[in-house]
């Protein structure tokens, strides 16, 4: 791991406390039911540009399986907005948090990447959110 990648992750770690911090102040100051899609639309703009980004400005070239992977995510993002339309905005938003976990699963299912204790402790404390959540 470079100290490029170091950065990169320090980055976008940043810009994901700041993203929250936004949505929790929209959640806090206006309705539900308007916040949350357009948060939702902000992120499918984040993940498209993220990805013409890394291909135009970085010269990444995603294998075929990457550019399915995206061609399917965009469309789920957009069934998520339907989805905060259509239904109680507090169950799409718990869905929608779960999203981090699918690339967590692939990565020890396909890639075949080390279980650490660090990791079990982390799902450990995600799976234990998104359950106090659900119930709370």
């Amino acid at each position: 791991m470079s100290l490029t990648d170091l950065a990169r992750g320090a980055l976008s770690g940043v810009g994901s406390a700041a993203a929250m911090h936004f949505l929790n102040r929209g959640l806090s100051r206006g309705a539900m039911s308007t916040v949350v899609p357009v948060s939702a639309v902000t992120a499918v703009t984040a993940v498209a540009l993220s990805v013409l980004g890394g291909v135009l400005l970085l010269g990444d070239r995603p294998c075929a399986l990457a550019r399915t992977g995206f061609l399917v995510t965009v469309p789920a993002l957009w069934l998520y907005l339907l989805a905060a339309q259509r239904q109680l905005p507090a169950v799409a938003v718990l869905l929608a948090s779960l999203h981090p976990a699918l690339p967590v699963v692939l990565g020890f299912v396909l890639l075949r990447e080390r279980l650490t204790v660090r990791r079990v402790i982390g799902l450990t404390g995600a799976a234990v959110a998104t359950l106090v959540l659900t119930l709370g």
